[in-house]
């Protein structure tokens, strides 16, 4: 069966990969060149600590138990940095405390690690930490790849089995025949598939608007700090409790919250915020300035350290905040693996394995249902915003 991955980004690297080693035949297509967009511009996290019970946490449940079982697995596993540093999520007041006490047991009573800590615990975990918090939970299960370098090997294992890549090339529309979607014009010719994967995140509403069947996946604007190399000053990654509204939030003006980690460089990267501004990707100062001001309440420490750069990236966003994996039954032949918004990173390996079960018609990992294509938060009226 021919398939053409629409985006070489992570997510497509990774179910191209599943569907090479699978005996599928895979061309992968990228109006850009591999990991250079949305993957270049991440953080790197596998994250169960900001997900609540529900279908989002199940895959990245899923997800984090397949990266290191995959990336043991890889030939050129050496370029990959992986970091299973764990998290800790503090709140610095008594109504963050309870609420994030909450959100833990929620996050216990389906299978989640996560240990409150006392004063003492996360004192030595994090000497550097502020010791104004009110509490603090530590989940030993959360990890940082190097996105580029994971996507990169994720892509070079389905060169190796058989995928094709074409960079430079642009998706133009779809060849339709007797209803079904049966390959796609590019600008560097017609693709014939028998399936097509649509996954290519930000502009994924826009590239199922060209192939005939639009869903509703935005752009959502994040910022980043980063540090000069620093001596051993973060151990985990560690945000206040607030981050979770943020990530859950749907509103269009800026969210931000305190996110601060290092890297093995000794570089910090401090986070982070959200804005819907459609595709426009100037760096805002404001933005810059209220990331850094709540990262300092968390590390005051980190107030004579020196910001060598800033990023900004677009992520995915779908108003339910659930990614849209699978048939699009609108259009036989089309795909998605889309819609991961911030959480793309860690959730590809889980989504690319689940896409890869239902193609082949495999008993699926986990319910595949609230991923569906044609539910209404992705048949949104207004799919169109910030289409570039």
């Amino acid at each position: 069966m021919r398939v053409v991955v629409v985006g070489a980004g992570i997510v497509g690297a990774a179910c191209a990969r599943e569907l090479a080693r699978s005996g599928f035949a895979v061309t992968v297509l990228d109006r850009g060149g591999p990991a250079a967009a949305t993957t270049a511009h991440g953080e790197g996290n596998i994250l169960v600590s900001d997900k609540g019970p529900g279908p989002e946490l199940e895959l990245a449940k899923l997800s984090r138990r397949l990266w290191p079982e995959i990336l043991d697995g890889l030939p050129n596993r050496g370029g990959v940095e992986w970091d299973a540093k764990g998290g800790i999520v503090v709140a610095t007041t008594e109504d963050g405390a309870r609420e994030l006490a909450r959100f833990a047991e929620g996050q216990r009573a389906v299978g989640v690690i996560a240990e409150p800590m006392d004063e003492r615990t996360l004192a030595a975990a994090e000497p550097h930490l502020t010791r104004d918090v009110a509490a603090a939970v530590h989940y030993p299960d959360d990890a940082q790849v190097q996105p580029s370098g994971a996507a990169t090997a994720l892509l070079a294992d389905a060169l190796r089995h058989g995928a094709e890549l074409r960079t430079g090339c642009e998706l133009l529309g779809a060849r339709v025949e007797g209803g079904r979607l049966t390959g796609v014009r590019t600008s560097g010719g017609v693709l014939p598939a028998d399936l097509v994967v649509n996954a290519a995140g930000p502009w994924s509403g826009e590239t199922a608007s060209r192939l005939g069947a639009p869903v509703d996946v935005r752009p959502r604007r994040g910022e980043v700090l980063v540090t000069t190399p620093l001596p051993p000053t973060v151990f985990h990654k560690v945000y206040d409790a607030d981050y979770v509204g943020a990530v859950g939030s749907g509103a269009q003006d800026l969210q931000t919250s305190a996110v601060v980690e290092s890297t093995r460089a000794g570089t910090v990267l401090l986070g982070s915020a959200r804005r819907r501004v459609g595709f426009d990707d100037r760096i805002r100062p404001h933005v810059l300035a209220e990331i850094a001001r709540k990262a300092l309440r968390l590390y005051p420490g980190l107030a004579g350290a020196q910001v060598m750069r800033a990023y900004g990236g677009f992520r995915p966003y779908v108003p339910d905040h659930l990614p849209v994996i699978g048939p699009d039954p609108r259009l036989p032949g089309l795909w998605h693996a889309t819609g991961h918004e911030g959480a793309g990173i860690g959730l590809s390996v889980g989504t690319a394995l689940l896409l890869r079960e239902l193609a082949t018609g495999s008993a699926p990992s986990l319910d595949p249902e609230p991923f569906r294509a044609d539910r209404p938060a992705v048949l949104g009226a207004d799919a169109s915003e910030g289409a570039a």
